[in-house]
């Protein structure tokens, strides 16, 4: 049989054992042509531009009608 622990560990204790397990953000740049954050390396989501030149066409939103 293996050891048990004589008391309860607290959740403090706990937390600071687990303190380097944490989510982070993904670091965002600035779109150079829209100036909208979007993540590096990729096409923009809001103007479809890569590396200066548009590579995919951006939809507009549809408008509901009322």
């Amino acid at each position: 049989m293996s050891p048990v622990p004589k008391r309860k560990y607290a959740k403090a204790r706990q937390g600071k054992r687990r303190s380097h397990l944490h989510l982070s953000l993904p670091p965002l740049d600035e779109c150079p042509q829209c100036h909208s954050p979007k993540l590096a390396h990729r096409v923009c989501p809001t103007c479809g531009s890569y590396a200066g030149r548009e590579v995919i066409r951006i939809k507009s939103p549809k408008k509901k009608a009322s």
